[in-house]
């Protein structure tokens, strides 16, 4: 495994893949930042981090993955860093479809997946994580909060960081042997509000109320509207979850 650590860069997603460009990288290099002046989230959304407080990096994975199985790269990488924050004892951990994890219901980390295709399969994958750890203040963000908001603890950056790239190794090693039905199910076990009737709002901006079933290989949410007996499949454009 190659570390590159770096003091600022705009995004180590973009980062890295420019160094794909340029050279043939190994499988798992990482490249951590101490300040990431211009990170992403989903859907261009905007990862703010106070320099040296965070955990910023990407890593990348070389891959032989069909096209239609991508959201279980998702599901790896959100198993992968919950197991990572159960270690270290972060209590109330789930995940908020897609990839958000949050604790006691706060979102303490981002994920952002971005694939290399070949034809029908992907081949590589870089893997950006944003995991806040020391900040303590989160202004106009009510919804964020950090390790540190929620155990009083002080991390230690670079031991989060071991803690994370074993357990991604491990979560996709099992992708590897194809253990797909264990790995939806425990993903869908952790899954944010599942089972219970909550608050949606479609890309028309109409509020609807429905229970999460489930999600499908692809990366559907499976919602059960209320007062309907059909389940409705919804991709990330199509829905926004109110908590």
């Amino acid at each position: 495994m190659r570390i590159i650590k770096l003091d600022a860069i705009d995004s180590t997603n973009q980062y890295l893949r420019q160094l794909s460009l340029e050279h043939k990288l190994q499988d798992n290099t990482v490249v951590v930042v101490k300040n990431q002046t211009k990170g992403k989230g989903q859907m261009g959304s905007v990862w703010l981090s106070e320099p040296g407080k965070n955990l910023m990096f990407s890593v990348f994975k070389q891959l032989q993955l069909p096209v239609k199985d991508n959201f279980y790269i998702s599901m790896v990488v959100s198993l992968a860093v919950v197991k990572a924050l159960q270690t270290v004892g972060i209590p109330e951990l789930a995940i908020k479809w897609p990839n958000d994890i949050l604790s006691c219901n706060k979102k303490v980390c981002g994920i952002l997946i971005e694939n290399g295709l070949k034809g029908q399969n992907i081949k590589s994958s870089i893997i950006g994580i944003g995991l806040n750890v020391n900040q303590e203040g989160f202004e106009d963000l009510p919804k964020a909060s950090s390790l540190k908001n929620i155990t009083q603890q002080t991390y230690v950056i670079d031991e989060l960081l071991n803690v994370i790239l074993n357990q991604l190794e491990l979560y996709f090693s099992k992708l590897k042997t194809n253990q797909f039905a264990s790995l939806k199910q425990d993903y869908e076990r952790l899954l944010f509000k599942k089972d219970v009737m909550v608050e949606f709002k479609n890309e028309e901006g109409n509020v609807f109320y429905g229970i999460i079933k489930s999600v499908s290989a692809s990366g559907k949410l499976q919602v059960l509207p209320k007062g309907e007996t059909d389940i409705k499949a919804f991709d990330l454009k199509q829905l926004v979850l109110n908590y």
